[in-house]
């Protein structure tokens, strides 16, 4: 019997944008991928089948530019525990995002990660 907690889940590949729309455009002619949510300049989701490819423009934007994976947790303040423990740090605290609380961390190779969760 396996009593570790649940894996966390890639709940997207989050990529910063500086124009949402020409992004979601380009990401539908270039590749095929439908939205699957757009919440107008800021941020929009694309069915990559079985990820979703998360765009961010400037004002979603919470690691700098660089292109991350977005680890949906139950607990956001227990897994940023745990990636501390592990070697990694936080760059950026959670913080209540439209949508959910987030954070922004890095591996313990200097990986750009971000931590999501419930409000």
């Amino acid at each position: 019997m396996n009593d570790s907690p649940e894996p966390a889940k890639i709940g997207n590949v989050l990529h910063p944008v500086a124009d949402v729309s020409a992004a979601v455009r380009f990401y539908a002619e270039t590749f095929g991928l439908p939205a699957k949510f757009v919440d107008g300049d800021r941020y929009a989701a694309l069915d990559a089948g079985g990820t979703t490819l998360a765009l961010a423009g400037p004002e979603e934007d919470v690691t700098d530019g660089v292109p991350a994976a977005s680890f949906k947790v139950p607990d956001v303040a227990a897994a940023l525990t745990a990636l501390v423990s592990g070697g990694g740090t936080v760059v950026r605290q959670p913080e209540q995002g439209p949508h959910e609380v987030r954070a922004v961390a890095r591996d313990p190779w200097g990986n750009t990660v971000v931590v999501y969760g419930p409000r």
